[in-house]
């Protein structure tokens, strides 16, 4: 995201909120009304506020039910921009505070709502449209991570050592926001059956993709792709002419930067590895059959993603002397790699949620939610992990909520649930993070990827654990 950060000192009572060691239920009536009002509301779901009152009814934590109330809606109440464009819905989202659109943030931020799609076909159609968007976008750049709705606009990073464009705000190459977007679509069509979005610009975009992922696999040369910013962030700038550090040409993708939006150390990301191995497969099945992309490609895709699978588990497991077998979160092909997690998904802690058991994501889940990984933090608010982004001892709530999604077991769940609602800083809102040992100094008020996320967790919860709502 964008580097012009600042934290935000809030206080429950600057909040609207004088908290007392009295239970949420007996100052119900006090909580401000944090929501959208209903006519400033973006777009409008029957399905969603359906869902809201079942949960809102039907769960005895009060506070977390308002929480759901204000998290789960937000991406449409306050992010997206709905109309059709040449016959076609289009939908452009923002990521809140922050006036553009990130390929990887606007397929998180409709995910969850893909259940509610059969029940509104509204819904259908502005995720549709957010298809349709996001394959302008790829057609448009596939190197950048975010983008204007106006095509024409210039960005403030226009200065950037790239191929900047018009419409573009940012060309930080992130394997991920190639793979949201398949992810997205897949999703959709589990949901719906429907093929109608999955057009011969989309299957352009999709070919585009891998031609992508293929350039950056580095094989032959360094590819088109080079990125350099003049900036006193480390994290924000590629070393060495804008390649970045050397690498072993094993075939992974190089990613030269993360999920956070940061410059990777070692050029191969092993979470945003295995996220396009599993997204190359999934567009190689009956998916891909029936959208009609063709034998040729569809074998070309499932080759590289069962490439891209053994090799990690080459390469990218490597033997902890605590933990045993586990992921490292980058490495360089050479024998060198990193071991750490960031909270920004595709992380090593999400790699459950999005690609499902790989055999040692509980190793390396140990190991990634201890002091072994420096950015885990525990404090006097809560414990999660942050990352390089926004500094240390910054929590986000993000990975705690993606703790929460992914493990099995009641008492950690319920921590989970405890911390989040104990963090929202009297604000109703999920931030981008918190520091450990004071959740009232916080970064982004509005951020609409926590909120949603948020909202998918207590929905996961009311469903499979409900006794923990209580």
């Amino acid at each position: 995201m964008n580097r012009k950060r600042f934290i935000q000192q809030t206080t429950l009572a600057t909040a609207g909120i004088l908290m007392s060691d009295l239970s949420f239920a007996k100052w119900q009536s006090d909580f401000p009304l944090v929501r959208t009002p209903e006519s400033e509301r973006k777009f409008k779901s029957p399905a969603v506020e359906k869902l809201i009152a079942e949960i809102k009814n039907n769960i005895g934590n009060k506070e977390i039910a308002w929480l759901f109330e204000n998290c789960f809606p937000n991406t449409l109440d306050t992010t997206v921009d709905f109309e059709i464009i040449n016959g076609k819905p289009d939908t452009f989202v923002i990521t809140g505070d922050i006036d553009a659109m990130w390929l990887r943030d606007s397929s998180a931020q409709v995910w969850p709502y893909l259940p509610l799609m059969k029940a509104d076909k509204n819904l259908q159609e502005l995720i549709k449209g957010v298809i349709n968007r996001q394959v302008k976008c790829i057609l448009k750049d596939p190197y950048a991570n975010a983008f204007y709705k106006d095509e024409t606009k210039i960005s403030e990073w226009k200065a950037d050592k790239t191929d900047m464009k018009p419409g573009v705000h940012e060309r930080k190459w992130e394997i991920d926001s190639l793979c949201y977007p398949i992810r997205l679509a897949y999703g959709y069509w589990k949901e719906t059956g429907d093929t109608s979005p999955f057009d011969a610009d989309w299957k352009d975009a999709m070919q585009l993709i891998v031609k992508t992922f293929k350039e950056q696999q580095r094989l032959a040369n360094n590819g088109p792709y080079h990125f350099e910013r003049t900036t006193s962030w480390a994290t924000d700038g590629v070393p060495l002419g804008g390649y970045g550090y050397p690498t072993k040409k094993i075939g992974l993708i190089h990613a030269m930067f993360r999920p956070s939006d940061d410059a990777t150390v070692f050029p191969f990301n092993v979470p945003g590895n295995l996220f396009a191995s599993w997204v190359l497969i999934d567009l190689a099945g009956q998916f891909g059959v029936l959208c009609g992309l063709g034998s040729a490609f569809i074998k070309e895709c499932n080759d590289l993603g069962q490439f891209l699978l053994t090799t990690i588990h080459e390469y990218g497991i490597i033997q902890h002397k605590q933990y045993g077998k586990i992921y490292a979160y980058e490495i360089n092909g050479f024998g060198s790699f990193n071991l750490m997690d960031d909270a920004n998904v595709p992380s090593l802690l999400a790699t459950s949620y999005l690609i499902g058991e790989t055999g040692v994501e509980k190793n390396t889940r140990d190991f990634i939610l201890s002091e072994s990984n420096p950015f885990f933090f525990k404090g006097k608010a809560a414990e999660g992990i942050g990352g390089p982004h926004v500094g240390m001892d910054y929590i986000w709530p993000m990975s705690i909520i993606m703790r929460g999604l992914t493990s099995k077991a009641d008492h950690e769940i319920k921590n989970c649930l405890l911390s989040l609602q104990k963090t929202h800083a009297g604000t109703g809102f999920m931030h981008e993070s918190f520091h450990k040992d004071n959740a009232t100094k916080f970064t982004r008020k509005w951020f609409a990827w926590a909120n949603t996320l948020f909202g998918e967790l207590i929905w996961k919860i009311y469903k499979e654990r409900p006794h923990l709502l209580k």
